[in-house]
């Protein structure tokens, strides 16, 4: 199936980048969007499509994947989407070391309930994966959508193991897989533990940055709404089995990102930061190419770094008496 889905049902659709794939799917007048996430739905702080006056073609369920999994089939058998988007998991790098088994049981364990059901359904015709660039461990290089998988963490290593068993289900079953990893995602409504807007909070309230192993390590910033508008290509016009990438133009150290932070506040980097010890695990660079998302789909990066920074600045400033009053760690949830 080619064009525009008419029922897409999002799973993790309270999220950060579930919100916005929410909203740019609610700009086609003739779709209809089911959103599940296992919380509450939250406020419009965190959630754009919450901005739009007609949210009649958006319905919400807080179910939780590990533990309302029989409603949430049960959900999406008298639903019968086209299409289903899954951003539900566990998504944090550094605590998985902690608490593995949490990251085993959503990413592996409770996705194979939800794949083993849908292949046994007739309704699906789309199924879009959201896989993570970390399951290639540190990629140096030119590394396209066949890399080998080398993870390096726990949360890595649980995704590695969801994008294989989902690939076995695709061969055996011709279920409609279709993948996207996508680097190193930022934008407004953010978690606020996040390195760009934490950055802005802590310089707001003078507090200096932890920059752990010194920001040496090099990601690939890209905005949300280019990430969204790339999915959505993929989920309307990608080839069924294949992996698609998506990537910005080039990667840049987190210590300058936090500079362009610093720069774009008015501070000088050295007053905002200070040097923190390395996560165990971090690799050393993070950059992919997304040639195939780019030629095949005519897909690219739209929003600049420093258009992007210039707008999560400004949602924090505007926001700030609610955002001050939140809490700025990662706070987990098995």
């Amino acid at each position: 199936m080619h064009g525009t889905v008419q029922k897409v049902f999002v799973l993790g659709a309270n999220s950060f980048s579930g919100q916005d794939f929410v909203d740019l799917l609610l700009d086609e007048p003739s779709r209809q969007v089911i959103g599940v996430s296992r919380s509450p739905e939250r406020s419009g702080l965190f959630l754009k499509y919450k901005q739009r006056i007609d949210l009649s073609r958006f319905r919400y369920f807080q179910l939780d994947l590990n533990r309302d999994m029989p409603s949430l089939l049960s959900l999406l058998d008298s639903e019968r989407p086209d299409s289903v988007v899954n951003f539900a998991a566990q998504s944090e790098v550094g605590p998985s070391w902690e608490r593995p088994e949490d990251w085993f049981q959503t990413n592996c364990v409770a996705l194979a309930k939800l794949v083993n059901h849908l292949r046994q359904r007739d309704y699906v015709a789309r199924y879009l994966h959201i896989s993570s660039p970390e399951v290639y461990g540190t990629c140096v290089g030119t590394v396209r959508e066949d890399a080998s998988l080398s993870p390096s963490t726990p949360y890595a290593a649980s995704k590695a193991a969801a994008d294989l068993l989902l690939r076995t289900y695709a061969g055996q079953f011709g279920f409609p897989l279709l993948t996207v990893r996508a680097t190193n995602v930022y934008g407004a409504r953010q978690q606020l533990f996040k390195i760009l807007p934490r950055s802005v909070i802590y310089i707001r309230l003078g507090r200096r940055i932890p920059l752990q192993g010194g920001g040496a390590a090099i990601k690939s910033y890209i905005h949300i709404r280019d990430v969204s508008r790339g999915e959505l290509a993929i989920l309307e016009h990608g080839s069924v089995g294949a992996i698609y990438h998506l990537s910005p133009d080039r990667g840049i150290a987190v210590r300058d990102v936090v500079r362009l932070i610093s720069v774009r506040m008015g501070m000088r980097f050295e007053d905002t930061t200070e040097p923190a010890d390395e996560r165990p695990g971090q690799d050393a660079a993070y950059v992919i190419d997304s040639t195939r998302a780019r030629s095949g789909l005519g897909w690219s990066p739209r929003v600049s770094l420093e258009e992007g920074i210039a707008e999560v600045v400004s949602w924090v400033e505007e926001n700030w008496d609610e955002i001050r009053r939140q809490p700025l760690t990662y706070q987990h949830r098995p």
